[in-house]
């Protein structure tokens, strides 16, 4: 006899989800993970307060090969049920711009709730404990953890992605889809900052840690949140959105300034006071080290007199229209996600199993589902790990 129905590699927010649903159905379930604690990404998420939804999440707000993938798992366990689950256990939350949800007080809320609905629905919780194995029987599955051997009816990988490694992320997930002959797209780092090359470097370094209100975009997709510069290039929501669709080689392009006409403030500066220096002008429209390097970086300066509204033009149009391309990013260490993982065309979008090896599950972050930035991708980790649950 099995030693449980279903064991769950991964006690995060997927793993956990998923835990909570099939214990529930009266399985036996068996949570394992290498982490000295549960639910390590919740716990440093959205600067210890946990995004963990949003008001709004539509199909669109996900990447993946396979875009529609998604839709059936979003549809069956909303960001509205989880809203609903937070309230059940009395935690406080709001809701800040563009629809994020956070907790009040502090994102362990979040894991103490999973880790007490899992024990409601006797789950089993074991961490520090590293499965070293699996193969597969006529009866199911051998896990071998050390020096003792597990086995059950059903697996479900919910180790997430590579992004984060400090807190012990790391790619075992794909290592296990490649064991059992499933396909996994490239992983890559999502959600994380963009480096300048060394010339730009030189040019920009100077502003870290100023940030602005700007309209990034790239491969026919754009966001309109902050950019932050840093020692190293750029990050912000908006670039850290952006950077999900980004490849090598592409350009990123930058209005510094959305919401106004940089030409007709520096043509009606040039009238009023001629006698001004172009980065002093454009002083009143980006912080003063800003202006300074952006009038550098478009190789004009001198007084406004002086310049040609054709040249005030051009400037204006290099700020709205600011192009750069990046070196590359500052990888999985600085990601808060993986794009990529197991291909979805190997599962079944209803249960998340696999086509070809009956009883193996995969769910949450080691999928190709990557969401946006705003609680999106904890509303993955929800909404699969519901769906698997229902059928493990």
């Amino acid at each position: 006899m099995p030693s449980c129905d279903v064991i769950i590699i991964g006690a995060g927010a997927a793993g956990l989800m998923c835990a909570m649903e099939a214990g529930k159905r009266g399985r036996r379930v068996l949570v394992l993970d290498h982490a000295k604690a549960p639910g390590e990404k919740i716990r440093i998420s959205g600067g210890g307060r946990c995004n963990f939804t949003n008001r709004s999440v539509t199909p669109d707000n996900f990447l993946s090969k396979n875009p529609r993938f998604c839709i059936s798992a979003l549809r069956r366990y909303t960001q509205h049920d989880f809203i609903a689950l937070v309230e059940k256990h009395g935690i406080a939350y709001h809701e800040r711009a563009w629809g994020q949800m956070f907790c009040d007080h502090s994102a362990q809320q979040i894991t103490t709730m999973l880790l007490a609905e899992c024990r409601e629905a006797g789950v089993q919780v074991q961490v520090k404990t590293r499965v070293e194995n699996i193969t597969q029987n006529a009866g199911g599955f051998q896990l071998d953890i050390g020096q003792e051997a597990l086995s059950c009816t059903a697996v479900v990988i919910a180790t997430g992605g590579p992004s984060i490694p400090q807190i012990g992320a790391t790619g075992w997930g794909y290592e296990i889809a490649k064991q059992f002959g499933m396909p996994v797209v490239q992983p890559e780092a999502a959600l994380v900052p963009l480096k300048f090359n060394p010339d730009m470097l030189r040019r920009f370094q100077a502003l870290s840690g100023n940030a602005l209100h700007v309209v990034a975009s790239c491969n026919g997709q754009q966001f309109e949140e902050a950019l932050l510069f840093t020692h190293r290039g750029v990050s912000g929501p908006a670039i850290l959105q952006i950077s999900s669709y980004w490849q090598t080689g592409d350009e990123v392009r930058v209005n510094l300034v959305p919401d106004q006409d940089v030409f007709s403030i520096l043509k009606d500066k040039k009238h009023s006071q001629p006698k001004q220096e172009l980065r002093t002008a454009l002083s009143a429209i980006f912080p003063k080290r800003l202006a300074h390097c952006l009038c550098e970086d478009a190789q004009y300066d001198g007084r406004l007199a002086e310049t040609a509204d054709k040249k005030l033009r051009h400037l204006a149009n290099h700020m709205q229209d600011w192009r750069f391309i990046p070196s590359g990013t500052e990888g999985f260490r600085k990601a808060e996600v993986t794009r990529g993982g197991v291909d979805t065309d190997g599962l079944s979008s209803q249960t998340f199993e696999s086509k070809t090896v009956p009883g193996l599950y995969f769910i949450g972050e080691v999928v190709d589902v990557t969401g946006h930035l705003g609680g999106f991708n904890f509303q993955w980790a929800w909404s699969s790990g519901h769906a698997a649950g229902q059928a493990v």
